[in-house]
């Protein structure tokens, strides 16, 4: 375990940043006057690229490093503390408000923060900013927004845009937007090169463009088609009817600068009416999206489904989308901010918003249905995957619910219950509970719709080891249920009595629970949610009580359904509780295996507690058999994830005596330097190579015997 852990996480710079010395220089001398620093400007000129390179550059100075925390598409400041939490290593598991869990956080950490494309949120970022860098005195906050934030901490850059020609340009000398103009349309144009001939249009289109880079990077795209003197010329009619005839009413647009609105409108001309049309409708995508996904949202008989694909690919050819390769089949897409908004413009003045904006809820729901439907099966990496990759969409749809609802429409509930799997099995269950608490209290008609939302949200307060909300859900969906004759919710409130139970360390109604909900006969030979809680439950309640047969039994029980099902994610924790068991009866190679076993699988799936409760038996294991060094290393590896989880070993208060008990030990083996230097190695390991080198690793100085 050798490799130093991860401090920061930024995007890839996907091409080389050209000029920005002076701003860099600036941003780094006002970060010695504040640690609040604004990029402000209009869009367009290069505020989020600017960050990114500064970030970059400041990152090896920080202990922490810098984590970016992209806001666009984030559409309440309510969600900004879950948003900030999202992108650092941070899964909290408990009620206590995000911003006292943050604050908690980044107390003793020394890191930048980069709060990318703010001007929807500058009075919610304002108000957090200040509470986190009252909280954390050893970060710093970069933020890039069309408006600063107005408060005293703050230092303004407003970035300008690159330096163009001088009219009478001799090529005496190259500016920055010659330099990007000249480099975008090498990558556009097979052969370019700037010449004595072509070097006075060039000139012409730089200053036209006012040395804006996003309008620059449009403009290169279009090179391929039409020569520099033929773009530069449609430009100025462009700019000769500005405020005319522009297609997008101006009370719909954000204040673009005029160089930029007349690019990207001069682009629009340029497409077909069907990238046209297809440009619009995309814009309801918050984040990024595949081919399937746009033909669901976009196509129809003006937009045949067939056409779709050649369609991206003319707007991500002419710059108007970006594209990345994926983990399924085929790219995803990607549109930029300034890009989005135009589009979102000329949607409205199609009078298509509402109809593009409900196809795409009604797209995430049905995938929500073929998730929740499958996630119990042989496919749940993919669907892990999937429904990660597509949150800021599933984000943007439950929003859309919330905020436009119906008479009769029980759409918010039946999406936040649908995606039970989700909140329960991706790590969401914080931003879970949110929205179906809303929509709870939004639909207060009993239904079976409002049973699953109950039960969902139910399922999200035990992550969050809430025991007190789970029992009242429970409550509240088991009286609906009677109510309705809802047999299938019934068992759901079961269970959370008897997950509420667990959290209370109440192992003989834990036991009860479990037995009423597996003699239903429901919950035997099926792979359910209630049938795999019961057993997960009685195996740790067995174990508890030393009744150690006993939960190998209904260990073993639950090991033969989930293989029948492929599933992975209940088998995995299954084997956590069986790795427990084996330590309890002194069989340490056992547990070691049943322990690496939980580990590959919750890994990766990010479970994190499951993650840090596989390490510490793996700990225990080691220690057990002789091996003091390796467990002082795995209880550091560990430390790394019960911190981003706010709970140690859950709070459980025999997990905690367990991992008190194996770092003694381990403290008695070595020696409290030798430790504390072992602990710390694994402490400074990055997790995933430190995890993938205890999945390997097969130990072999274990005691003779053990």
């Amino acid at each position: 375990m050798s490799v130093q852990r991860q401090t920061g996480r930024l995007p890839a710079e996907a091409s080389e940043l050209i000029g920005r010395h002076v701003e860099l220089d600036r941003t780094r001398r006002l970060f010695e006057e504040s640690r609040l620093v604004t990029l402000t400007g209009v869009g367009g000129v290069g505020k989020t690229r600017l960050a990114l390179r500064a970030a970059t550059e400041a990152q090896p100075r920080l202990r922490d490093g810098a984590w970016w925390v992209e806001l666009s598409t984030l559409q309440r400041g309510t969600l900004l503390p879950h948003a900030i939490a999202e992108a650092l290593p941070l899964v909290d598991r408990t009620s206590s408000p995000m911003i006292e869990v943050l604050a908690e956080y980044l107390a003793d950490r020394e890191l930048l923060l980069v709060l990318d494309t703010c001007e929807h949120l500058t009075g919610t970022c304002a108000v957090i900013a200040q509470a986190l860098l009252a909280a954390a005195p050893g970060l710093r906050i970069l933020v890039t927004s069309r408006s600063p934030l107005r408060i005293i901490e703050e230092r303004v850059l407003t970035v300008a845009p690159l330096p163009v020609p001088e009219a009478d340009d001799r090529g005496t000398g190259e500016t920055d937007a010659m330099a990007l103009l000249a480099r975008r349309t090498t990558e556009a144009v097979a052969g370019f090169t700037v010449t004595a001939t072509n070097r006075p249009d060039l000139v012409r289109l730089c200053r036209r463009l006012d040395g804006l880079p996003l309008a620059i990077e449009l403009a290169a795209a279009r090179l391929s088609e039409l020569s520099v003197a033929d773009l530069t010329e449609r430009l100025a009619d462009r700019f000769a009817v500005l405020g005319q005839t522009d297609e997008v009413a101006h009370d719909a647009e954000p204040p673009w600068h005029q160089a930029l609105r007349t690019a990207i409108g001069w682009s629009h001309q340029l497409c077909t009416p069907a990238e046209r049309l297809l440009w619009a409708r995309l814009s309801v995508f918050a984040g990024s999206f595949d081919a399937d996904a746009a033909r669901r949202v976009c196509a129809d008989t003006e937009l045949p489904a067939e056409r779709i694909p050649a369609l991206l690919d003319a707007l991500a050819h002419a710059s108007l989308l970006t594209s990345a390769p994926s983990l399924g089949d085929g790219p995803r897409f990607r549109m930029l901010d300034t890009i989005r908004e135009y589009g979102a413009g000329w949607l409205r003045r199609l009078g298509e918003e509402d109809r593009a904006r409900r196809r795409h809820r009604d797209f995430y729901l049905a995938l929500a249905r073929a998730g929740s439907a499958a996630w119990l099966g042989p496919d749940q990496y993919a669907w892990y995957d999937r429904m990660t990759g597509d949150y800021d969409n599933i984000r943007a749809a439950l929003e859309f619910c919330l905020t436009t609802p119906a008479p009769g429409d029980h759409t918010a509930l039946e999406l936040g219950g649908t995606l039970w799997f989700f909140w329960l099995g991706c790590e969401f269950a914080r931003e879970g509970r949110l929205y179906l608490d809303q929509a709870l209290a939004a639909d207060t008609e009993p239904s079976r719709i409002r049973n699953r939302a109950l039960w969902a949200c139910g399922l999200a307060s035990v992550i969050l080891c809430d025991a007190d909300a789970t029992a009242a859900r429970s409550a509240e969906c088991a009286v609906d249920a009677e109510r309705l004759g809802d047999t299938d919710a019934a068992d759901f409130a079961l269970a959370l009595a008897m997950c509420a139970a667990t959290l209370r360390s109440d192992p003989g109604q834990v036991e009860r629970l479990a037995e009423r909900l597996l003699g239903t006969g429901r919950h035997g030979s099926e792979l359910t949610v209630p049938g795999f809680w019961a057993r997960l439950a009685s195996i740790r309640a067995y174990v508890a009580q030393g009744r150690i047969e006993e939960a190998i039994a209904h260990e073993e029980k639950l090991r033969a359904v989930c293989d029948r099902h492929g599933e992975r994610l209940a088998r995995a924790l299954g084997h956590l509780l069986r790795a427990q068991a084996e330590l309890a009866r002194g069989r340490y190679e056992a547990a070691q295996v049943y322990g690496r076993l939980a580990l590959e699988v919750t890994h990766r799936l990010q479970d994190n507690a499951a993650v840090g409760l596989s390490l510490d038996v793996l700990a225990a294991a080691a220690v057990a058999t002789g091996q003091g060094e390796r467990a002082a290393r795995l209880l550091g590896l560990g430390q790394q994830v019960w911190e981003t989880i706010g709970r140690a070993q859950a709070g459980v208060a025999e997990l905690v005596a367990a991992h008190q008990a194996c770092e003694q030990q381990a403290r008695d083996a070595l020696g409290d330097d030798a430790y504390e230097a072992a602990f710390r190695a694994g402490y400074d390991t990055d997790l995933d190579a430190g995890i993938t080198y205890t999945l390997s690793k097969v130990p072999s100085d274990a005691r003779p015997g053990s």
